[in-house]
């Protein structure tokens, strides 16, 4: 079977299938995990905060953030496009009283400040107080320029706002930017990191901030049911996947550049080539047989989303030749 629905589908490694059974744990509620302890000191360190917490999902930290900033009845900015405002369930608005004001992307996937401006609202009680603006790296596999988020960083310091950066896949975009990751999180209040897109890991999430703001969210995750007890098992997949995954997330991008100049290859799909920046690819189906394709492709064991368009996502447990398969495959569907 090959997978291309997304990065979140990888197996743990046997060093991580050993490092977990062998791990030592306590009970993280009460804070004595060492080996959570331990990710989130390493973590901290690594992406340059002052504090971190493991958190189950990414989900979860970006809830925690958003509700860490603003208190209820406030309001956060974020695309439209945005995960933590189309793609987590409206916890932000369900759970924590913190209303969405989201703004169309840009094409790079970024939000205009000018419109994020307009968005805030005046000091009057008939609005919502604008707390926060929320950024997403990568966005749909589009990754931030970082002039681009140091401006953000200005913008918010001249109006007063926290920024929060949905940092998913935020090795991607410091692979596809050639720097380092602490050159993009240097410029956040918040960043959530997710362990198990890309990076390897089975489970988990990472949210980092300065100490108060994590002390903050550690106790909103206990109210939201986030409390893992001897978490060690899961931190210690999760500590191999920060320290190794991001060394090897080139090759899924050599393997995404790879996969889209054979898609414009093929007539029947419609793809720019030059839109993959880092694993995520999309073509569309000119043909309006996205569903037929989906199912054509099961059926020799290969696995993908079929939508409008087509999203494939390069990953740890697929190769060079899962790719060459997936195309043969491709042509071979229209070829019938």
């Amino acid at each position: 079977m090959s997978d291309f629905r997304s990065d979140t589908v990888t197996r743990p490694t046997d060093r991580m299938r050993k490092a977990m059974a062998s791990a030592e744990v306590g009970d993280d509620v009460y804070g004595d995990d060492p080996t959570v302890n331990s990710l989130q000191a390493y973590a901290a360190e690594r992406l340059g905060f002052e504090s971190a917490l493991f958190t189950s999902t990414g989900t979860q930290a970006n809830l925690l953030a958003i509700m860490s900033h603003c208190e209820r009845g406030d309001e956060y900015l974020c695309g439209q496009s945005a995960h933590n405002y189309r793609y987590e369930g409206g916890g932000a608005a369900v759970l924590g009283s913190v209303q969405p004001q989201p703004i169309e992307n840009e094409p790079d996937g970024s939000i205009h400040l000018q419109k994020a401006k307009a968005a805030i609202k005046a000091d009057d009680f008939h609005f919502a107080v604008t707390r926060m603006l929320s950024l997403e790296n990568t966005i749909g596999g589009k990754v931030l320029s970082l002039d681009y988020q140091r401006q953000a960083r200005k913008f918010c310091d001249d109006h007063g706002l926290q920024l929060h950066l949905d940092g998913a896949r935020i090795f991607n975009a410091a692979v596809k930017s050639g720097c380092d990751v602490t050159e993009i999180t240097k410029h956040y209040d918040s960043v959530s990191v997710c362990l198990s897109k890309g990076l390897g890991a089975p489970v988990g999430s990472l949210l980092l901030g300065t100490k108060a703001f994590i002390d903050r969210a550690t106790r909103l995750r206990k109210m939201v049911g986030g409390g893992m007890r001897q978490a060690g098992i899961l931190a210690a997949a999760g500590r191999i996947a920060l320290e190794q995954g991001p060394h090897r997330l080139y090759e899924d991008h050599e393997n995404a550049e790879y996969l889209s100049a054979g898609l414009a290859a093929i007539p029947q799909l419609e793809i720019n080539p030059a839109s993959t920046q880092t694993n995520i690819v999309y073509a569309r189906c000119r043909t309006g047989r996205a569903s037929q394709l989906r199912d054509y492709l099961a059926d020799l064991g290969i696995q993908v989303t079929a939508g409008d368009p087509i999203r494939f996502v390069t990953h740890l447990d697929v190769d060079r030749q899962d790719v060459d398969r997936l195309l043969g495959a491709i042509q071979g569907f229209y070829q019938s």
